[in-house]
């Protein structure tokens, strides 16, 4: 395994596991929004969680996310000033998804496509978390559209062909 990086910036392919939501408790666990399965939250890894890299002690999983119990942080304040802080790992870090998985950083680069009129939307730029799902970030000519990441508006994913399916979401008004 290759030696931990000293910075983010010095992994060459991170990849995001999740995302600090709050703090939690007065000895300073964290509530963690995986971006996936949370399989990777685990005791003993050494993500990064915001720009420094910690060991993980100790991992519950809770109906709200995971409460993490990350070395070096041991009172609520100094949890609470991680809110919204990435917890990152290099790809090399992490065992292979299996066939029908991906991670999600791997949808940032696909061209989407409306899946009725198979139109071109534009391009994943990016992808965020919210309490109910991920929400996709679509571009195309200074437009963004946001999807939401569930079977409904997103039916098809395919790393191999670069493209996504999507659904655009009905606007009333």
């Amino acid at each position: 395994m290759p030696r931990p990086a000293g910075s983010v910036g010095d992994l060459s392919d991170p990849i995001v596991i999740g995302v600090v939501a709050t703090a939690h408790g007065v000895r300073g666990a964290l509530r963690v929004k995986p971006t996936g399965s949370g399989r990777h939250l685990r005791e003993g890894v050494q993500p990064f969680v915001g720009e420094i890299r910690r060991r993980i002690l100790n991992v519950r999983e809770t109906p709200k996310g995971f409460l993490v119990d990350v070395e070096g942080i041991g009172d609520r304040a100094t949890a609470a000033g991680l809110r919204g802080a990435e917890i990152v790992l290099d790809r090399t870090e992490l065992d292979a998804p299996d066939e029908d998985e991906f991670y999600v950083g791997d949808l940032v680069g696909l061209e989407a496509y409306d899946v009725e009129g198979g139109e071109h939307v534009g391009a994943v730029v990016h992808v965020f978390p919210t309490p109910a799902h991920d929400v996709l970030v679509v571009w195309k000519d200074d437009e963004e559209v946001y999807v939401p990441f569930t079977l409904e508006h997103v039916p098809e994913v395919d790393l191999k062909g670069g493209r996504v399916a999507v659904k655009r979401p009905e606007i009333e008004g």
